[in-house]
C-alpha cells in the first residue's frame, strides 16, 4: 500500500466534495479522502497497486485554485 500526504487550504466540505469527484475521475485506481479538521486541511492519496501521481494530484487541485503541497516524511 502507498499513502501520500498533501497540504491543502481547502477551506469546506463542498469544496473537498467537489475535488475528491475530479480526483476519483482522472485516477481511479487511487482512494482519497480530506481531513479539514486538521490544520493542514490533509488530503491523503492512498492505492493498492499503483504507484501515486503525485504531480497529477497536484496538477487536478491547482485547477481548482486550491493551494497543495506534499508533506514530505
Amino acid at each position: 500500500m502507498t499513502v501520500e500526504i498533501f497540504k491543502t487550504n481547502v477551506k469546506n466540505k463542498k469544496v473537498a466534495k467537489h475535488l475528491l469527484k475530479m480526483l476519483h475521475s482522472r485516477l481511479p485506481a487511487c482512494y482519497f479522502n480530506f481531513d479539514l479538521d486538521d490544520c493542514d486541511r490533509i488530503l491523503r492519496a492512498q492505492t493498492e497497486s499503483y504507484s501515486i501521481e503525485i504531480n497529477c494530484i497536484i496538477e487536478i487541485v491547482r485547477e481548482h485554485s486550491i493551494e497543495i503541497c506534499l508533506l514530505e516524511d
